[in-house]
């Protein structure tokens, strides 16, 4: 492949305005070409792009096309930068009216030095905000399209549309379906800006004669009015590459334009290395319609603020993944000490989690079409979400390194929508860990609070998600999650389940048809806020996993009242009404402590709720305490494989 550097346009009117500056701030940069001008962090700006493509493993050569008014600046400038002076092409244009145009100083380049490839053009008069994108990526992505390639980014406020070149993308394909060259307000809704950055096919290279040829008259032959004739009239084959970054040609521009974008991009650069980046993603509880969401089911799930887990990216020379130290121990007292934690824990922390969410992050944006930047971080974690109990722990890790990831190379809800999320996070999972998952965990973690989701096999095979509504949590009872202290795998939990559904063993498919049918209905309870109704929903959801499909996992035991507070209140208590829920729990464990596994409130993640006090009160057992809360309203919570005790109070009080 072979690279042209274009910088023969005329800088006339920054030029000139350099000249007759009164402040004196730019007097050494009188007749300097505007691809000489300093850049982001004062090198000049074609020196950044020198260096950009100065690869001989991705361009077998690289040229220049000046023009006759500056060719004497180019050639000392190439000597002083080891770039070939042969290669550098002249125009012979040597004002603004005489110039050719960047598609007739491309095609000039290409007769002159009789080229016979594929070649990438760059303006070498352009600003570029990222100084670090990594350009073998585009090369790469470029070779695994039949067709030309055009660089895209997007506009950023205050930018308008009509001084680009805008494109409009096929997010499915990359190919861009149409140009338009500076269009007026209200043509189209893309913000999508292409700038003189192209990689084009060594047998499509007879076209820009072609279109030289249509506009012999016109004055000015851009390469905007090409690819609009070549995307729009021919219908040929161009895709697009997304950079994660902003643009700004010199071209015409004036000192005052030249300044301010020179400013705008050095503050971007400095503000992106201040702080650390740190994001979070919370515990999920399953509901309704669990374990249906990998079988075209139905579920209704929720984020809980109980558990969480946090990622932090610093920006870094070297590209560093930090153990955690508890997680991901590499330090031990005693061979002993190995010995216990490994058959306690396993081998399997959240280092693995996050190398593997890297690797997918890249391979996404490179098969996506979007070139990110050279740059290396460092990433560490912590989570207090318990392990292997099915609160969705590893795939909160998962979500939160990719929130850092996208905010780190901007990469934008419109790269990575929602549902499209929820399928990446999965993938990490179950295609780079095998961990037996599916959609559920991941869906509500990105949209957070409660969700309903509908994994249909019409919608996943018609857009490759499902639909996914969140649902208004006001006022919703109280609930209570019990969680082993001692678990084993929950990933293993479903494994026989997937196999059993792929026979088509009438138990399960008729188990998974009455899971949706229970959301819908769950679904109906929560709008009308019938929570006696959504207790018997729940029962039943329970009662089917049981005997369905999941019967060898749940024995069904009745918790007395008394084994929580140990004495009887009346259900016309003034202090305490609770009406009790069958408590669900695996192999004859008693919900609580002293029975093997452990009780919380759940507090959804976007509700407010105030703080308890405790205080003495009458009909308790001498010694305990009561917790009132006020105004507090927790939220359903029915857990997967875990065993959720549902709770539903008329008031606010319960003892612990």
């Amino acid at each position: 492949m072979i690279c042209v550097l274009l910088v023969a346009g005329h800088g006339a009117v920054l030029e000139a305005q350099i000249k007759s500056d009164d402040t004196g701030l730019y007097h050494h940069l009188a007749g300097v070409p505007k691809a000489m001008l300093p850049g982001i962090g004062g090198k000049k700006i074609l020196d950044f792009w020198w260096e950009t493509v100065n690869m001989r493993q991705l361009f077998t050569e690289v040229y220049l096309v000046t023009n006759a008014d500056k060719y004497k600046h180019y050639e000392r400038w190439a000597t002083a930068n080891d770039f070939p002076v042969e290669n550098i092409v002249n125009n012979g244009s040597t004002t603004l009216q005489d110039q050719l145009g960047a598609v007739a100083d491309l095609v000039l380049a290409i007769r002159s030095r009789k080229l016979q490839d594929d070649i990438m053009v760059i303006a070498g008069d352009m600003l570029c905000a990222d100084q670090n994108f990594d350009i073998g990526q585009v090369v790469r992505f470029f070779k695994s399209k039949s067709g030309e390639l055009i660089i895209f980014y997007e506009l950023e406020d205050g930018e308008e549309s009509s001084s680009r070149g805008i494109v409009e993308v096929c997010p499915e394909t990359h190919r861009i379906t149409r140009f338009l060259e500076k269009p007026q307000d209200g043509v189209t809704v893309s913000r999508l800006a292409s700038v003189v950055f192209y990689c084009i096919q060594k047998d499509t290279l007879s076209c820009m004669s072609e279109f030289l040829d249509l506009q012999h008259e016109a004055p000015q032959k851009t390469f905007g009015q090409f690819w609009e004739w070549l995307v729009n009239e021919k219908r040929m084959d161009v895709f697009g590459m997304k950079l994660p970054t902003g643009f700004q040609l010199i071209g015409q521009v004036g000192l005052s334009d030249y300044t301010k974008w020179l400013t705008h991009y050095s503050a971007k650069k400095q503000d992106c290395r201040a702080e650390p980046i740190t994001c979070r993603s919370y515990a999920r509880v399953g509901l309704m319609g669990n374990p249906s969401d990998g079988f075209n089911g139905k579920t209704i799930a929720m984020t809980i603020s109980n558990f969480w887990a946090e990622v932090t990216l610093l920006e870094s020379q070297t590209l560093v993944l930090v153990p955690h130290p508890l997680n991901d121990p590499t330090e031990f007292g005693s061979l002993q000490d190995l010995f216990c934690i490994s058959r306690k824990e396993g081998y399997l922390g959240g280092l693995r989690l996050l190398q593997a969410t890297c690797k997918k992050f890249y391979q996404f944006c490179s098969k996506q079409g979007i070139a990110l930047t050279k740059q290396n971080f460092t990433l560490k974690y912590d989570t207090n979400i318990p392990r292997q109990v099915g609160l969705a722990g590893s795939s909160a890790i998962v979500s939160a390194t990719l929130k850092c990831l996208m905010k780190f190379y901007n990469i934008t809800d419109a790269d990575l929508p929602k549902p499209v999320r929820a399928n990446f996070i999965l993938s990490v999972e179950t295609d780079e860990l095998f961990i037996t998952a599916g959609l559920q965990d991941r869906v509500v973690q990105v949209y957070e609070g409660l969700v309903y989701m509908d994994f249909s096999k019409a919608l996943m095979e018609q857009q490759g998600y499902g639909s996914y509504i969140s649902i208004d949590m006001k006022n919703l009872p109280t609930f209570w999650l019990a969680y082993l202290s001692d678990p084993s795998d929950s990933g293993r939990i479903h494994s026989n389940i997937r196999q059993r559904w792929l026979n088509g063993e009438d138990a399960v498919l008729e188990a998974m048809r009455s899971f949706a049918e229970l959301t819908d209905q769950a679904w109906a309870a929560i709008e009308n806020q019938d929570w006696i109704c959504l207790a018997q929903l729940m029962d039943q959801n329970l009662d089917l996993r049981r005997w369905g499909i999941l019967f060898y996992l749940l024995d069904v035991l009745h918790l007395l009242l008394q084994v929580f507070i140990q004495h009887t209140f009346t259900p016309n208590s003034s202090r305490i009404d609770v009406w009790l829920r069958t408590l669900r729990v695996k192999n004859g464990r008693f919900g609580c402590p002293t029975h093997g596994f452990l009780t919380c409130w759940l507090f959804p993640l976007h509700h407010r709720f105030s703080t308890f006090r405790p205080r003495t009160g009458t009909n308790t057992v001498p010694g305990r305490r009561v917790y009132q809360y006020t105004n507090l309203v927790p939220d359903p919570n029915w857990y997967q494989t875990l065993y959720l005790y549902q709770t539903w109070y008329r008031t606010r009080i319960w003892t612990c």
